[in-house]
């Protein structure tokens, strides 16, 4: 049995879910896709002016003209029909099934929620109705919605098997930054004619404050399905561990085509609320790195989800009585890119996928992608609430509401809450159970108890 890593993204590819799953997959070979190479001057990354790391990976990935995603496929991955896991005999017929259907779709992409429709979103549905309030109308949004493949299976699974009045009063809001996936969603909802009075989306980006209009008092849902991954991140270099932390920017030097790196001593307001969260002091693992650090000085390279922290700010202000779940990557293996989580930055070339050893080399071409650490998403989701947030006189805040959270490996929510029977083959083979090895959900309600 061999570690497997599939095409890179967090979209599903053959023979796999993505070179981001972990996977014990016996003697199985991927063939090479069709290539799609780019060669961008850097100068259509950034200007003249040097960039935040943060600012540089949003273009990489997001530039309307010179950006990944931009460059990819412009259909996301929907399948005609669900699997039928039951009348497949085991392992080797699945990957044999997902050789054809990505075959048949070229170079679309997959999200694991459209390959185990409507499984996965049946789980979600029910993890929401088990832990909601439903003395109050069911309101949800999700960020990011994909295909809408979610969105359906959600509103599919709560007219079946909810009170009539929770359905017939419930509404679901998709905040989608992406014009085209929009329409997808429109469309994939509007196949049960009932959603359509339910359902809207509102082309946005989920993380711009501005784009929130009042502040929803009443509880709410958000689902964030593989959203953190691809949220941009900041770097940060100290020289060693007893060194003061410096930002880190990229710049394009007049003499060289390649992009270098800038230290500067930090300002950035964003960042420092990072680290804040980061090394704050009830933390026993920064206890001990600091004891070995003064041990052992070396130079140190952290990579800081600011992106993920600016949208958890967001979302809290505008929406304080939400539940959240959300579920990503918890490890990403064999990453060349240095660095406390550190990205995998993967591209394919000549038809086969590879990757790079630094984030600079990302030009267009290449996918950027995150482990998630739970721990720290959690440590955030509590400090975006009010509750570990400081005074000015250094006092701990009172503020805000302490969250109630739970994280569970994909294989335990779906047990728990979904129906691992629809997904094992004959021989008792189940992708959604055996094969999610580095991936996690996690849970966040509000509570009252501030003690």
């Amino acid at each position: 049995m061999a570690l497997f890593r599939v095409i890179p993204s967090r979209k599903l590819q053959p023979l796999f879910f993505s070179r981001r799953v972990v996977a014990n997959v016996d003697q199985f070979e991927l063939p090479c896709l069709v290539s799609r190479r780019a060669f961008f001057s850097t100068q259509k990354l950034i200007g003249d002016e040097p960039v935040l790391v943060r600012d540089f990976i949003h273009t990489a990935l997001y530039d309307p003209k010179h950006g990944y995603f931009s460059q990819l496929s412009k259909s996301v991955g929907v399948l005609e029909r669900s699997i039928k896991f039951n009348q497949l005999e085991g392992r080797k017929a699945y990957m044999k099934l997902l050789e054809k259907v990505y075959k048949q779709s070229d170079i679309s992409w997959f999200t694991p929620v459209e390959f185990f429709k409507p499984w996965y979103a049946h789980g979600i549905a029910e993890a929401i109705l088990r832990t909601t309030n439903l003395s109050v109308p069911l309101k949800i949004y999700e960020i990011g919605g994909g295909s809408g493949t979610c969105a359906k299976g959600v509103l599919d699974y709560i007219m079946l098997n909810a009170p009539e009045r929770i359905y017939n009063n419930m509404s679901y809001i998709s905040v989608e930054i992406s014009p085209s996936l929009a329409k997808i969603q429109k469309e994939t909802v509007a196949q049960v004619g009932s959603h359509l009075s339910k359902f809207r989306v509102e082309c946005r980006d989920a993380s711009d404050l501005s784009g929130w209009k009042n502040v929803e008092q009443q509880p709410c849902w958000v689902i964030m399905l593989e959203v953190l991954d691809n949220l941009p991140h900041d770097l940060v270099y100290s020289k060693s561990q007893i060194s003061p932390w410096m930002e880190v920017l990229v710049e394009n030097k007049p003499e060289s085509e390649a992009l270098s790196e800038l230290y500067k001593p930090l300002e950035d307001p964003l960042i420092k609320r990072c680290i804040e969260i980061v090394e704050y002091e009830d933390d026993p693992v920064s206890k001990r790195k600091e004891i070995w650090s003064k041990l052992f000085p070396k130079p140190r390279r952290s990579w800081l989800p600011t992106g993920c922290l600016k949208l958890l700010e967001v979302l809290h202000t505008k929406l304080p009585k939400m539940s959240l779940i959300a579920s990503d990557f918890s490890f990403l293996p064999d990453v060349k890119v240095p660095g406390e989580r550190a990205p995998l930055v993967s591209t394919k070339k000549d038809g086969c996928s590879s990757d790079y050893s630094s984030y600079l080399d990302a030009k267009g071409d290449a996918d950027i992608f995150f482990p998630t650490d739970f721990w720290l998403l959690e440590r955030m989701d509590h400090y975006c609430s009010g509750w570990r947030k400081t005074e000015k006189d250094g006092t701990p805040s009172k503020k805000g509401r302490k969250r109630r959270t739970l994280t569970l490996d994909t294989s335990a929510f779906m047990d728990e809450f979904g129906l691992p029977s629809k997904t094992r083959t004959k021989d008792g083979y189940n992708p959604l159970l055996d094969d999610f090895k580095n991936t996690k959900f996690y849970l966040s309600v509000p509570t009252h108890n501030t003690k």
